[in-house]
């Protein structure tokens, strides 16, 4: 199969082109790089286009014969989101309709998309499963949900099979250390970690210690990148094998604490760094983890890297080795 990944410069897409071709799979990554790196996918086809040009894509889509598309393309930050819809109105649902439109023009009907479990918002009870209610409290989480609904008419309508995969938090690196998160401003727990390790940052932050969770602090859902990679190459099959829509949460069924992620991190790097305790923020739910049962049963996901300490070991060889992430591009 031909597969256009679109993002797939990017952490989790990077990732996932590399489990696609082990897999067997002809790809092409369609990037504008405005957050994914070139030297990630250097031995990658990369088409460098954006998909607010309608034209490039139905050229592109006019050039070469797909089968499939996976898209992880769009804008990602929560918090972001809530200062700036616009951007992510037009990146994740305007763009994800140029896309979607330019496939049904050239007849390819399989689409693996690279959802959010924020479509969720705050769910009363845990693990979230996927007949949750779906009530995110951010604009990421919403434009992510307006593209599922999106999905699921296009299916009815034009008979667009689709794969919609909801997960929290991407951790960890390919084992090869080649390859790993790097984000211009760093936002995510693990990697502020590694970096406090590495002495690039005074101390961590902990905001809040009073929530009612073992240890006082909030529990999040980690899954190795890798992980979610497989999970993608399993969808495609899925499509391929099933010709049906659907769509599946991506976790490891019980969350990591602030502070056992911290933890974690002292323990893999042998280093120690001062934490300092703040109030919590509003709007931070005490524990969010996702169920991935269905995941299992169905597409036979199974995590090779389910544990914080895994994930944490191959985000610390990544970024020991690139502490500046993929300065070649930039040389």
């Amino acid at each position: 199969m031909n597969v256009l990944v679109t993002g797939g410069a990017g952490y989790i897409g990077s990732h996932t082109v590399r489990k696609l071709r082990d897999a067997g799979y002809d790809i092409a990554i369609f990037d504008n790089l405005s957050s994914g790196h070139r030297e990630a996918v250097r031995d990658f086809e990369l088409i460098e286009g954006d998909l607010a040009d309608r034209d490039a894509l139905h050229r592109l889509f006019a050039e070469r014969k797909f089968d499939a598309v996976i898209h992880f393309a769009g804008s990602i930050e929560a918090g972001e989101s809530m200062t700036d819809p616009s951007r992510f109105f037009r990146n994740n649902v305007t763009n994800g309709l140029n896309l979607l439109d330019a496939m049904l023009a050239h007849d390819v009907k399989r689409i693996v998309f690279s959802s959010t479990a924020a479509v969720y918002g705050e769910p009363a009870s845990m693990p979230i499963t996927e007949e949750a209610p779906k009530e995110p409290t951010n604009v990421y989480g919403l434009t992510k949900l307006m593209f599922e609904r999106i999905l699921e008419s296009y299916d009815r309508a034009y008979g667009l099979k689709s794969v919609s995969l909801r997960y929290f938090n991407a951790a960890g690196a390919d084992p090869s250390g080649d390859i790993g998160e790097a984000h211009p401003r760093e936002t995510h727990l693990i990697p502020i970690l590694l970096e406090t390790a590495l002495g690039r940052r005074d101390g961590i932050r902990i905001f809040g210690t009073d929530y009612p969770t073992p240890d006082g602090t909030g529990v999040r859902d980690y899954v190795h990148v890798s992980d979610l990679a497989d999970a993608h190459v399993l969808a495609l099959d899925f499509l391929e094998r099933e010709n049906r829509s659907d769509a599946f949460n991506l976790g490891n069924g019980s969350g990591i604490s602030v502070r056992g992620a911290i933890d974690a991190v002292r323990r893999v790097t042998e280093t120690d760094f001062p934490v300092i305790q703040e109030a919590r923020r509003a709007g931070d739910p005490a524990e969010l983890y996702a169920s991935s049962e269905k995941a299992t049963r169905v597409l036979g996901w199974k995590p090779a890297h389910p544990s914080i300490e895994d994930m944490v070991r191959t985000a610390w060889n990544w970024h020991r080795s690139h502490p500046d992430g993929f300065v070649t591009e930039r040389a």
